[in-house]
């Protein structure tokens, strides 16, 4: 079956793939292949575009390259990336391998005159050749979305295919750079290959959008696993892209299909994760009201018209870092807007001073504190996991998360209440404190603010990044919103976005306060979930439009008026805030005896 000439657009990622001679047959070759197979005959013509000259006159700062390295690897240890490219720690005159691969990536971030060239060159060879299919490659994948997502140039991509693979796209450090959210470009279909072995910062994108779809390609054969020809000849590219783009009939089959498909499998419109944690491994740490936590919190999401079966429960032992990240995705999948999903956490909570570049402490993280928490990143809870999972959902989804825990440590006196909050041991302590040798004294090491160039971390900012103003918060995606003020806003709105997504937060105490139980008779809870709840079912019932606002206010004069000193929390935009809470209790009648 032939049919008209397919012209596909190419943009090779990071490396001197211009300088290789074998770039360009090895992707026609592979491109043509794959269309062939399902359209025979049909003609392939591969054209590319050209742009490492313009990464080889541009500036590129030995220090900006650090910096990226470590936000592109998450890590925080930059020379954890150095070993992992083969390179020296040493980044004086930037070896050649580092300058072509993510150097390349440091300065298209860096430099808004670099950026703005490098679109230049792709929607010039759109408007000249009007290829149906975009394909980008690692680097071009950023160059091509930086192009086609900003809303003066969308109209370049419209009744095309984009293909996106190895690509940084969904990493944090290029969310940053482009307003803190990706959205969807204006495409027919955007394709998105994406290896979980890709060790060059490729990252999986979250997008609930019809025409988006990411498909899994895992390989694992070298070094990066970043190889463009393994990316496009994958048995799931084959079955999951080249089918439909090798012929539209094809194609508008497959999509009705799969819409049918996806409709039979839709997620239902609520759903709840609650995790409590009493028996931590060390008697020390131990607590009694989170289960109790749990199964109350359970019985009014019942009351609200939650299902049982949309809410899952982890306890205790079962509760560890994979185990609840795991529920977490199964939480946040699909969600749309309009929808419902609720975390609550009842447990420890806890700081971890963390490494940044040049392995100096820069920030803390708060973290929710898992059953096999070793005060080590991989095993909490802490943000930079938790945005991976929220940032991304549709504005209008109703995403509530409540943590009765707090982050400032403490300790459990004799006959007290305890305390929900572990205080770090000695050598954690050891990162955040510096020797005064004058007064010989232990002093708190200074680290600077997050973000010195913007406004909203100061005042009410002090809720996003605390009162140094280097702390990564729960819930804030504070590493997505690092622009200054100006630059922020200007970028979200050529992207046609208002910044990552922010949920509800409820939380039991201020940043520096302490997160206690309470013994109701002989059973304990958390005072704040015991509060919380108890507040809700009674005023719920007689006020109908009772905000978040107004119920964390009727809260903390309960829990002032029990002796508790601990000042709930509400972070959510303020017109979410104050409108009226959507769930309502439901009356029902009792249950018939037989």
């Amino acid at each position: 079956m032939s049919d008209s000439p397919l012209i596909a657009l190419c943009v090779h990622g990071v490396g001197h793939g211009e300088a290789d001679p074998q770039m360009r047959p090895t992707w026609t070759k592979a491109i043509t292949d794959a269309v062939q197979r399902w359209n025979p005959g049909r003609p392939v013509q591969c054209e590319f575009v050209d742009y490492d000259d313009l990464f080889a006159k541009a500036p590129l700062d030995p220090l900006v390259v650090t910096e990226a390295l470590a936000k592109l690897s998450l890590s925080g240890l930059v020379h954890g990336v150095g070993d992992l490219l083969g390179l020296s720690r040493d980044f004086g005159g930037i070896p050649d391998t580092l300058r072509w691969t993510a150097g390349m990536v440091a300065q298209w971030a860096d430099s808004d005159s670099l950026r703005q060239a490098a679109r230049a060159r792709v929607l010039a060879q759109v408007a000249e050749l009007k290829p149906g299919l975009i394909i980008a490659h690692s680097l071009g994948s950023l160059i091509s979305y930086d192009a086609f997502a900003r809303v003066e140039n969308r109209a370049a991509l419209a009744g095309r295919t984009f293909i996106s693979l190895g690509s940084q796209i969904g990493n944090p450090f290029v969310r940053d750079a482009v307003g803190g959210r990706i959205v969807m470009v204006p495409a027919q279909q955007w394709f998105h290959l994406y290896n979980l072995h890709d060790k060059a910062f490729a990252a999986p994108i979250r997008l609930e959008n019809p025409g988006f779809e990411q498909v899994p390609t895992p390989f694992d054969i070298n070094f990066l696993d970043h190889d463009a020809i393994q990316y496009l000849s994958h048995p799931a590219t084959q079955n999951s892209v080249w089918q439909k783009v090798a012929g539209q009939a094809v194609s508008r089959a497959l999509t009705q299909s799969l819409g049918k498909v996806n409709s039979a499998l839709a997620t239902p419109g609520r759903r709840a994760l609650l995790i409590g944690i009493n028996d931590y491994p060390n008697p020390a740490n131990q607590l009694e009201g989170c289960v109790n936590d749990v199964f109350r919190m359970s019985e009014v999401l019942q009351e609200c018209g939650f299902q049982p079966e949309d809410i899952r429960v982890v306890l205790n032992e079962r509760a560890t870092a994979a185990g609840i990240l795991e529920r977490m995705n199964w939480l946040l999948e699909d969600a749309q807007k309009g929808q419902d999903r609720v975390l609550f956490y009842s447990g420890h909570g806890a700081q971890i001073p963390e490494y940044g570049v040049g392995g100096r402490v820069d920030h803390t993280d708060e973290c929710l504190v898992p059953y096999d928490f070793d005060w080590t990143r991989e095993k909490a809870i802490t943000d930079v996991q938790f945005h991976e999972l929220y940032s991304q959902l549709p504005y209008g989804t109703n995403f509530l998360a409540i943590f009765d825990c707090c982050h400032s440590g403490g300790m459990t006196r004799d006959g007290g209440p305890r305390v929900r909050g572990l205080a770090p041991p000695d050598d954690i302590r050891h990162r955040s404190l510096q020797w005064n040798e004058r007064e010989q004294m232990w002093e708190p090491r200074n680290v600077d603010p997050e973000n010195t160039n913007s406004k909203k971390w100061k005042g009410k900012g002090i809720g996003f990044v605390g009162t140094s103003g280097a702390t990564w918060r729960l819930g804030r995606a504070v590493t997505l919103r690092s622009l200054p003020d100006k630059q922020y806003d200007c970028v979200r709105k050529e992207f046609g976005h208002f910044g990552p997504f922010l949920p509800v937060l409820l939380e039991a105490c201020e940043e520096n306060q302490l997160s206690y139980e309470y013994r109701h008779g002989v059973t304990s809870f958390g005072a704040f979930t015991y509060c919380l709840t108890q507040v809700f079912r009674e005023s719920r019932a007689i006020l109908p439009d009772l905000s978040w606002k107004d119920l964390l206010s009727a809260v903390a004069k309960k829990l002032d008026r029990m002796n508790y000193s601990q000042t709930p929390v509400l972070v959510a935009p303020a017109k979410i805030a104050s409108a009226a809470i959507p769930w309502k209790l439901e009356s029902r009648s009792p249950a018939k005896k037989t």
